[in-house]
């Protein structure tokens, strides 16, 4: 009997000991994506596009990929704390899909304005860039700068960044330049150039290549000094500051590490990762 005994505890502290290790198993399968930890993984749903071409696009493969979605990805890695998924839509969709909860953050591109402001929460830390410069086509050699345009027609869009900036100007130099608003078309735009009915505009070095000629190239040139800067920043729900802060992290993180500037030459031509301030130093 006393044999019986200490066979019947032995048997005991093994079942135990594997209840134990089964327990502990459960908790790695459930711990962060690198498996090292038992803390909680935060799945995070990003909203993006599908036809923004180099931006957020699906390539020939099937794979949906481009700067915005590449450098999601870069983040990620950063934080082990969450676990970022894709999830693609209409970019009209985009923000109605956040204030409705079915998407954490939007990652297409996106800049600040009043109206974006009222509703949602951008982070802080830029991931691009677009300076503004004036704009003519690349075979006018007679302006140069924002000064030559004194008595010009300038194209621009009508609730654009550079349509205030226009506005302003005018205000401080004697309506030197007259505003033309456009309606937003590329083609038509380009069309109102060659017919000579506006002799330049406002755009980016990156906004330009939509503005293509005849022949297929595009039409236009920048020049003269940068005049606006435009951050492109994710769109969260106002509730979104802890991961706010977490992305302004990674990507101060990408940027030091020159991670940022690879994928912006990668995808959009060039490093438009640089501000103002920065550019004027040069």
């Amino acid at each position: 009997m006393k044999k019986l005994a200490v066979i019947s505890a032995v048997i005991l502290l093994m079942v135990m000991s594997t209840g134990c290790g089964s327990k502990n198993d459960g908790e790695v399968a459930q711990g962060d994506k690198t498996g090292g930890s038992s803390t909680e993984v935060k799945k995070i749903l990003v909203g993006t596009g599908t036809q923004f071409p180099n931006v957020c696009f699906i390539d020939e493969d099937g794979k949906l990929t481009g700067f915005d979605v590449e450098l999601v990805k870069e983040i990620d890695k950063l934080l082990p704390e969450y676990e970022f998924e894709f999830k693609t839509m209409n970019f009209d969709n985009l923000l109605l899909s956040l204030e409705t909860n079915k998407i954490d953050f939007v990652a297409h591109q996106m800049e600040k304005n009043k109206e974006r402001e009222e509703k949602f929460l951008f982070n802080k830390e830029p991931y691009s860039i677009f300076l503004s410069k004036v704009a003519v086509t690349k075979d006018n050699t007679t302006i140069n700068s924002i000064e030559d345009l004194k008595g010009k027609k300038v194209l621009i869009g009508p609730t654009s960044n550079q349509a205030t900036f226009l506005k302003e100007y005018n205000a401080t130099h004697d309506n030197a330049l007259e505003i033309v608003y456009s309606s937003g078309e590329a083609n038509d735009e380009v069309t109102l150039f060659e017919n000579k009915r506006v002799d330049a505009t406002l755009s980016t070095d990156f906004a330009i290549r939509d503005y293509l000629g005849t022949d297929g190239t595009p039409a236009l040139k920048t020049v003269g000094e940068a005049l606006i800067q435009s951050d492109v920043l994710f769109v969260l729900r106002k509730d979104g500051q802890e991961l706010s802060d977490k992305l302004d992290e990674a990507v101060k993180t990408l940027k030091g590490n020159g991670t940022l500037a690879k994928l912006s030459v990668q995808w959009l031509g060039q490093d438009f990762t640089k501000s103002l301030a920065e550019e004027t130093k040069k």
